[in-house]
Formats: C-alpha cells, structure tokens, sequence
C-alpha cells in the first residue's frame, strides 16, 4: 500500500468506528436516561453533523501539519482526500445507530441499534483487516470488544445519571 493510500484507510476506519462507537454510546445513554424519540433523533442528528465536521477538521489540521513538518513537498490533496474521507465515513456510519429511533419506540430501537452496531463494528475491524492484510478475526473481534466497551460506558452514564 502507498502512504497515500495508508492516510486514507486510516481516516476512514477512525472516521466509521469513531462515529459508530460515539452515536451509538451517545444514543444508548441518553435511551437509558429516558429520552423521548424526538429528542434521540435530534441529540443523533447534531451530534451526527457536527461531529462529521469537527472529525474531518481534525484530520485535516493533523495529516497538513504533519506533511508541513515532515515533507513540505507533498501535494496538499492529500489532506482534504483525507479530511473528505473522515467526514464521509463518520457521517454515513452515524445513521447506522441513529436509524432504529427513527422506526421503533426507544427500548426497541436501543436493543435493535447496539446490534446493528456491534455487527457493523465485528465487520468494519474484519474488512479493514482485510484490506490491510492483518489477521482478520483477531482484527475484527478487538474492533467488537473496543466498540462494545464504550457502548456499555455510554448505557451507564446515561442510567446514573437519569437517577441524579
């Protein structure tokens, strides 16, 4: 793989476990404390949009910053390919959990949102692996447990917190 090629791989697994991990933890806390439907999707939404953004900021700052230091001569696409991917990938795998609040009351759709998260997770760590040629199970089962734990970290902020 070219270094370019590594730059954009990385912007997108960071970007899609990133979003997944946060919405999902996000959505499950704020499901746990009570939320209405309406609010879960709006609290998704913005955190969904601003998010994609601030990710592809971040990514773009880091990677010129870096290139500036390291190799003033590489071409500044790199970056914003880089920033595009970020935010493409973070946006799009958002709606992934934020999708069941739009279909289902909040006890479903929590139920039904960590699933499809923790799948796409096992399946972003198993292709990603893929692609990098890594071991594939190995890769995919951390993705699963590093997403699970987060998950289970947003369930009980969102269950203390809807006691206090």
């Amino acid at each position: 793989m070219n270094p370019n090629s590594v730059i954009y791989m990385r912007n997108f697994i960071f970007g899609a476990e990133d979003s997944l991990v946060s919405t999902v933890g996000l959505l499950a806390g704020v499901a746990a404390a009570g939320m209405t439907s309406d609010n879960i999707v709006l609290t998704g939404a913005v955190l969904i949009f601003v998010e994609a953004f601030s990710m592809a900021v971040g990514s773009f700052l880091a990677e010129e910053s870096t290139e500036e230091s390291v190799a003033p001569a590489t071409p500044k696409a790199v970056p914003r390919r880089g920033a595009l991917i970020m935010f493409g990938s973070y946006f799009i795998m958002g709606f992934i959990p934020l999708f069941p609040y739009i279909l289902f009351a909040p006890f479903t759709a929590l139920w039904v949102s960590l699933a499809f998260t923790l799948i796409t997770l096992f399946l972003l760590g198993f292709v990603s692996a893929a692609m990098l040629k890594t071991k594939l199970l190995h890769s995919a089962i951390r993705m699963l447990l590093m997403g699970g734990i987060a998950v289970l970290i947003g369930i009980g902020v969102g269950i203390f917190f809807k006691g206090v």
